[in-house]
């Protein structure tokens, strides 16, 4: 039964996760696919530096709810199937889920976005206080550097620690600190190989920095 809940759990979350928000507002509104322009890349940043604040604003917003909306069902069927086992990880493979369907969407073609908006939602719903302090860094970093990507890649690594940190000291019993922390490596290495192209470009110091020209859709 607890298979059962796992895949079911992974597999609703997938499919949520495979409504790619920048590709939806990108047609729906301009009547133009966001994977044409710009880096290519099917996100909040891409979308920004093509469309606008606006654009931009609808897609976050979209990624975010889709990864809360992924966590919350997969407590729910894991409380639901298997309620003698923690629900806390149930969330876990939910937010695994929802972050293979944004960065492989099934309606499109399988080329989707980088994720880390999808795992702050999905975060938000798990433990607020970690993606809280996550947040707090990735804005820092974005004002000193100017730089999405290299400010993303930093609050992914850092957030298997932040986890470990946060489960060791303030758990309460909820869960083993190591096995919270493998999940949280797991999702932040996926956002990490996501942005692979990107830390070759911060090598090359050729990455896009905000305040730089942008060509118009």
């Amino acid at each position: 039964m607890v298979l059962l809940a796992g895949v079911l759990a992974a597999f609703c979350a997938y499919l949520l996760g495979s409504l790619s928000f920048a590709v939806i507002v990108s047609r729906l509104f301009y009547h133009k696919d966001i994977r044409q322009f710009g880096s290519g890349n099917a996100g909040m940043t891409n979308v920004l530096r093509t469309f606008g604040k606006g654009a931009a604003a609808g897609v976050l917003a979209g990624d975010v709810l889709k990864g809360t909306v992924s966590v919350i069902l997969g407590r729910l069927i894991f409380s639901l199937l298997v309620p003698d086992v923690a629900v806390l990880y149930g969330a876990y493979i939910a937010a695994i889920g929802a972050l293979l369907g944004h960065l492989f969407p099934l309606y499109f073609g399988f080329k989707g976005g980088k994720g880390i908006s999808v795992v702050t939602g999905a975060m938000f719903a798990i433990k607020p206080p970690i993606i809280i302090a996550l947040i707090l860094v990735f804005i820092v970093m974005v004002i000193i550097t100017r730089i999405v990507s290299l400010s993303s890649i930093t609050v992914a690594a850092l957030y298997p620690v932040f986890t470990f940190v946060y489960f060791t000291i303030w758990g309460n019993g909820e869960g083993m600190p190591w096995l919270n922390t493998l999940f949280a490596a797991i999702l932040g290495g996926m956002i990490i190989y996501m942005h692979r192209a990107n830390i070759k470009r911060l090598r090359n110091g050729t990455e896009y920095k905000f305040g730089e020209k942008k060509k118009e859709p």
